[in-house]
């Protein structure tokens, strides 16, 4: 199969030949139909995550058909289309066991602790408690943007932020991951502040529901944010992964509000000094979102059949595999807007 490969950090990747993935007794192979190319799988060619091996292929927003199942596969069969979390939870620890698979303490990851879906073809393992059946609605490219950044926005927003109609969220940062809760926000009637540093994303974000824009270059972000919502956001999301942004979404909200941190911070940020004087003063709430279950898909994909959101709407620039070395490699200067995704493999 063609698959784009690293074989060190940092390196440029190349579009290769190599051998035909095989599934495991647990897993299932997968035609790759379409994937997504996200700000984690960056991260992981930077080094920046300790599971990877060398050589490696990334990607972990995938959408595809299966090819092959394993031995062990009872609920899967080929020609089935399909899509799952980034991460799939291994069913025996005691996270999986109550019902919290996204942080599981085994978890396979394609494009992490696997290769993954820069390739004509990736192999899956837990595929029986993890693979997702797509809706006949709902086409590759769309369900392969919910595998990382929509599905973690969606419970970033609902699950861990416990979004209300009439509420304030600020979201910081519009990439995929700020945009798709800005939709998500607003479709659950939330009025929400939209902060970036480029007017072509603000002007996006607004087109997506954003009531109001913010650009943190030209204005205190914090004291923005508390006139506008007249005391500070109900609920606030860091989606970008930065010391800054985390600080401002911490700073910006009213008393006893919600953080919920969903862009990952890393290298010189991994470890930010926290306005923890406001977060007691307050009585502030701040959580993780790390991913999305499996088994929580369905009230998701249920809005988006009603056409309550609009995931399609996200959809950026469609590569060819040989494009999406170059859309990886440049993903750190923040160039357009939307989700790129890979839909031409051969």
């Amino acid at each position: 199969m063609k698959a784009v490969v690293y074989e060190q950090f940092g390196m440029r990747p190349e579009l290769r030949t190599v051998p035909d993935p095989t599934p495991e007794a647990d897993g299932v192979v997968l035609r790759v139909e379409a994937s997504g190319v996200c700000r984690s799988d960056w991260h992981g060619w930077m080094g920046h995550d300790p599971d990877i091996a060398l050589p490696h292929v990334p990607g972990h927003e995938i959408a595809g058909t299966v090819v092959a199942v394993g031995a062990g596969i009872t609920r899967w069969r080929e020609g089935d289309r399909v899509t799952l979390p980034f991460v799939s939870g291994c069913g025996r620890c005691p996270e999986c066991q109550s019902g919290q698979q996204q942080v599981c303490r085994d978890q396979f990851q394609p494009g992490f602790t696997a290769w993954g879906s820069f390739a004509e073809y990736v192999a899956l393992r837990y595929a029986d408690s993890n693979l997702v059946r797509l809706p006949d609605t709902l086409d590759f490219v769309t369900a392969a943007s919910l595998g990382c950044r929509f599905a973690t926005s969606f419970r970033a927003v609902v699950q861990q932020g416990r979004v209300r109609g009439g509420e304030w969220v600020a979201v910081h940062g519009c990439g995929g991951v700020g945009l798709s809760a800005i939709m998500i926000a607003h479709a659950l009637g939330a009025r929400v502040v939209a902060v970036d540093i480029g007017a072509d994303k603000l002007t996006r974000a607004a087109e997506l529901g954003a009531a109001v824009t913010v650009n943190s270059r030209e204005v205190d972000v914090v004291t923005a944010i508390r006139e506008v919502t007249g005391g500070g956001a109900h609920l606030s999301l860091d989606a970008l992964g930065h010391a800054q942004t985390c600080a401002d979404s911490i700073l910006c909200l009213r008393t006893q509000g919600r953080h919920v941190q969903v862009g990952l911070l890393v290298a010189d940020h991994s470890r930010p000094s926290l306005p923890m004087d406001a977060v007691i003063a307050k009585e502030l709430e701040i959580y993780g979102s790390h991913g999305m279950a499996a088994h929580a898909y369905p009230q998701m994909l249920g809005m988006i059949e009603s056409g309550l959101l609009r995931p399609d709407r996200l959809i950026g620039a469609r590569l060819t595999l040989e494009q999406s070395i170059d859309a990886l490699t440049g993903m750190d200067s923040f160039n357009g807007t939307g989700v790129q995704v890979i839909d031409r493999f051969a």
